[in-house]
């Protein structure tokens, strides 16, 4: 998978794409990550990327100009564009599993106020959004997109389709409770069915704490399931 990130502030995604996972995923070749910024298509000496708003308003916007030619720097047939901005649609574990299909991500970082809207009509495939908050620019939620897919690349996590199969979210349920070793710890014992060995059983016992915790924790998705 190719991925680019239009942002601003490309050191900040920068230094994530080089940690953990995205960096086994670089290393590996399942996925090719590169930041453009902007900054480097403006048309005057001070890089300007920015303007007021026309109707007035607070705050400034990201001008078309550059923003719109950073965009087009990475085209291909292939690419879905995508806007991080408080006015798109949640992110959820169903969106990644779908853009993990996709071979070529565009991802289009928002900053002050917002970006000119005809670069979303000419350009934008599709808007998210995190969740209901606001954060200073779309640098971090571009982070979070990008983790959520490279990690179900093929090969990235290790173990096949196994290791996200039980994951949270997968089936609108929280992933069920989870222990190690040792077998006891402060008087705290892991469950017995646990170090039994009967696979039915230990698979009844999970997808049971799954429904609790996802009815205690989130009864919003417990409806769903």
């Amino acid at each position: 998978m190719r991925i680019d990130v239009i942002t601003l502030f490309p050191a900040m995604f920068d230094g994530f794409a080089g940690e953990s996972m995205m960096k086994r995923a670089v290393a590996m070749g399942a996925a090719q990550i590169r930041t453009i910024d902007p900054r480097d298509f403006a048309r005057d000496a001070r890089r300007t990327v920015d303007d007021r708003p026309y109707g007035g308003g607070p705050g400034m916007l990201m001008k078309p100009e550059p923003l719109t030619e950073a965009i087009e720097s990475v085209l291909s047939p292939e690419a879905r564009v995508i806007l991080m901005a408080p006015a798109g649609r949640r992110f959820d574990q169903a969106a990644a599993r779908r853009l993990a299909k996709e071979s070529h991500l565009v991802i289009v970082c928002g900053h002050y106020e917002g970006i000119d809207e005809r670069v979303c009509d000419a350009l934008i495939d599709e808007t998210l959004s995190i969740g209901d908050y606001v954060l200073t620019n779309g640098t971090l939620p571009a982070a979070v997109v990008t983790d959520a897919v490279v990690r179900l690349l093929p090969g990235v996590l290790g173990g096949g389709e196994e290791a996200t199969a039980s994951e949270s979210f997968t089936e609108n349920l929280l992933e069920y409770p989870q222990y190690t070793r040792p077998p006891v710890f402060r008087a705290m014992r892991v469950p017995k069915v646990l170090q039994e060995g009967d696979h039915a059983k230990v698979a009844a016992w999970k997808r049971g704490q799954s429904i609790a915790r996802t009815k205690k924790r989130r009864p919003d998705l417990a409806t769903t399931t």
